[in-house]
């Protein structure tokens, strides 16, 4: 899966704020997600990253 710096991804479920829109703000081993909605992140494994991606947004 080709997901670079800056692209918005949504994924398959929601963040409790109501967001299924993240931003990449890092790429590696593991994606530092930053949530569209509330501006909270998280730090999650690519594997499971690239699993719930629905579609990917390019900016």
């Amino acid at each position: 899966m080709d997901i670079q710096v800056g692209d918005v991804l949504k994924m398959k479920k929601q963040h409790p704020c109501g967001s299924s829109e993240w931003e990449v703000l890092r790429i590696g081993a593991d994606f530092r997600l930053k949530c569209k909605g509330c501006g909270h992140q998280i730090m999650i494994p690519r594997p499971k990253a690239e699993k719930n991606v629905r579609t990917v947004v390019r900016i």
